[in-house]
């Protein structure tokens, strides 16, 4: 059974009643929030880790925490994602700054089938190639306004639809296009990619 909980571009409007009950403690009523709502989470961390395990426990982290301040939580008529995907960045860049010392960086398979030995040289310069091309993605990524950079990130990088996106920032679909269509030009144009 599917209860409407406000999240797919519902207008503002009442607080759909699954929430009010989990606002009360009703834990049955966060599970169907914790069903409806663990894709999108799980997804937006996935793409920010790069690491399935870690985008687990993050979401899990993500709903335990919503459990607990759901008490307080402010029904703003958008839904529960904004809330949700706010504590989600939150606990990555809690994360991030935890392992920035432990952090390690996959090494491509070092096996040259065609050689039929080990390329070392081969798969250092490719390794390479793919740290040149970050650094290049975030530091044009940084070029941008904070508004534009949040809204690549959480179409391309947290993997979120354009409707997804417009109610984690607060704005209209049209916004959030015309915002994506402006970012991706000036990524384009300071990387110097014809448009």
């Amino acid at each position: 059974m599917h209860l409407d909980t406000g999240v797919r571009g519902a207008a503002p409007g009442p607080e759909p009643g699954v929430i009010t009950r989990a606002r009360a403690g009703d834990r049955e009523a966060f599970a169907v929030l914790y069903t409806e709502h663990h894709r999108v989470v799980h997804q937006y961390l996935l793409h920010r880790t790069r690491d399935r395990h870690l985008a687990e426990d993050l979401a899990q982290d993500v709903f335990v925490r919503a459990l607990r301040g759901m008490g307080g939580y402010t029904w703003q008529g958008g839904g529960l994602t904004p809330w949700l995907i706010t504590i989600a960045r939150n606990l990555y860049l809690d994360e991030m700054g935890r392992s920035r010392t432990r952090r390690e960086t996959p090494v491509a398979d070092l096996w040259e089938p065609d050689r039929g030995t080990h390329g070392t040289d081969s798969a250092a310069l490719r390794a390479l190639d793919a740290v040149e091309a970050r650094q290049t993605v975030h530091g044009a990524l940084r070029t941008l306004n904070p508004s534009e950079r949040h809204c690549l990130e959480l179409r391309y990088l947290g993997g979120l639809s354009p409707r997804e996106t417009a109610q984690v920032m607060g704005r209209s679909v049209g916004a959030v296009r015309t915002l994506t269509h402006r970012a991706l030009s000036r990524l384009r144009w300071t990387v110097g990619v014809p448009a």
